[in-house]
């Protein structure tokens, strides 16, 4: 009996082909398409990590990326409308994200936030940190 799914079929392993869809389906609307819309990345200065990851991203179609930087002395310094524009928003480290936390809490409301886990020891598109990047943050938009 297939009457508790929105797709009816009438036989049974059609049924649970549609149980399945269905909530494939529900999941996906759950959440914003991972291959398009902003992307945010931010580090403490916005020289060096979170400008690379911009570069990177920014060739990916559909994608559209920025940078900027939590400390005083950032090149590009956060500010509240970069945080409202973002759909997700990457930081390098843990303490990035309770920066983030402390400082743009009203505006974070359902913004989905990701720690890469990525410690300041790398030059501006360094290879590691380009590989890097890619390994932490290409699983994510799939």
């Amino acid at each position: 009996d297939c009457s508790n799914v929105a797709i009816n079929f009438s036989d049974d392993s059609f049924c649970v082909m549609g149980l399945i869809l269905q909530h494939y389906l529900y999941f996906f609307s759950s959440y914003p398409n991972l291959l398009s819309g902003y992307k945010l990345y931010i580090c403490s200065q916005n020289r060096l990590r979170s400008p690379a990851a911009e570069t990177i991203f920014s060739e990916y179609p559909d994608l559209e990326v920025d940078s900027a930087g939590l400390s005083r002395g950032a090149e590009i310094p956060l500010c509240s409308e970069v945080v409202q524009w973002a759909d997700i928003i990457f930081v390098m480290e843990k303490s990035h994200q309770r920066k983030l936390s402390n400082k743009f809490q009203p505006w974070l409301k359902n913004k989905r936030v990701i720690c890469l886990d990525i410690r300041d020891e790398y030059e501006y598109m360094q290879p590691e940190l380009v590989e890097l990047l890619k390994k932490k943050v290409l699983p994510l938009l799939k």
